[in-house]
């Protein structure tokens, strides 16, 4: 019995366009839907009458998991929260938002109920319980995010690219003693995919360029950053240049670095990797923004088409793979070049 693969295979397509044919969810220029019904005439093809039950049978939302701190914030989830809206909205879906820390039983409450039609995942683990609890439920699922698993439809910002990026200016700016900010301890320990790969990025450019690199992970815990800053900023061999991923933090950061005497750029060159436009607390510093509207875009297109191939019986892993967003580097020339700077008095 022919399946939609092989008819993606004779017309030349992917399952996906194929779903889109068969569903009219999409538009498909006339010689592609042309060759999609020469194909499934040819071989003989039916949509599985359950396939076109589950299409009868959408609720036109998507549950967006955002495990989160009761009383915590973070403007870059709001951000996302808003993007993936906008953009669901694009494509006739509605959003269900579910912030439980422990993801799972409610992610397993909405695909059971048939709550929502598939879920997008965030602030993605390597090893993330979530995504096998999904498979095991056949459900739809997205990433906004990468783990060590690529079986899932995903996207994401490079960072492993990004911070290799950042650390491989400073140093074609000359400087040789750096420091890398990562993300928070918290996020390390729960080997969040950003985080883990921030790391191995800077680890990666720092044996690159020969670079001192110094890797420390920053802290959630706003009173005590100042003297993770002046540990890392304070030693024998100071670094003339710091790259920071912890960017929620970085007007604490900036203040931080000024309390110890330093002036930005001056005495201290500054990157931020993964920044929203308003986390630099007005300074103009080189950075990696975060691509919030492209990521949101990307993640619900995903999401829509993993919809319509389960409907036709693909896998999601047929369906669609993974998309890493490339990192662009802002305002690089702003690197200064490092500059002799005294040790601050009574060190």
């Amino acid at each position: 019995m022919a399946t939609i693969k092989d008819v993606a295979a004779r017309a030349g397509v992917a399952p996906s366009t194929v779903s889109y044919v068969l569903s009219g969810s999409r538009k498909i220029s006339e010689d592609t839907r042309r060759a999609v019904r020469q194909a499934i005439d040819e071989l003989g093809y039916h949509p599985r009458a359950s396939a076109r039950t589950l299409r009868s049978t959408r609720t036109q939302v998507l549950a967006l998991a955002l495990p989160r701190v009761a009383g915590g914030y973070r403007a870059v989830d709001g951000r996302f929260a808003i993007g993936i809206s906008d953009a669901a909205r694009a494509h006739g879906y509605d959003v269900l938002l579910t912030t439980a820390r422990e993801g799972v039983p409610g992610l397993r409450r909405i695909a059971g109920g048939r709550q929502a039609d598939a879920a997008i995942l965030m602030a993605v683990e390597m090893e993330d319980p979530r995504i096998e609890a999904l498979r095991e439920l056949a459900f739809p699922t997205a990433l906004l995010g990468r783990s060590a698993d690529d079986t899932q439809p995903w996207t994401d910002l490079d960072w492993e690219a990004a911070t290799a990026l950042a650390v491989r200016t400073v140093v074609a700016a000359g400087h040789r003693d750096v420091a890398f900010l990562a993300t928070t301890d918290h996020e390390l320990r729960a080997r969040r995919g950003y985080a883990v790969r921030g790391v191995a990025g800077a680890r990666r450019a720092a044996a690159e360029t020969g670079a001192d690199v110094a890797v420390r992970e920053s802290t959630g815990d706003i009173p005590r950053l100042p003297q993770v800053l002046r540990a890392l900023l304070c030693g024998e061999r100071p670094p003339t240049a710091l790259v920071v991923q912890h960017v929620a933090a970085l007007p604490h950061i900036l203040g931080a670095v000024t309390a110890e005497g330093l002036r930005v750029p001056e005495d201290l060159s500054v990157v931020a990797v993964g920044n929203l436009p308003d986390d630099v607390g007005g300074h103009e510093l080189p950075r990696i923004e975060l691509p919030v509207e492209e990521m949101s875009a990307e993640v619900v297109r995903l999401a829509v088409e993993t919809i319509d191939a389960h409907a036709q019986g693909v896998p999601a892993g047929l369906a669609s793979g993974g998309r890493l967003i490339a990192p662009v580097l802002l305002a690089r020339e702003r690197v200064a070049p490092p500059h002799p700077r005294p040790r601050p008095a009574g060190r």
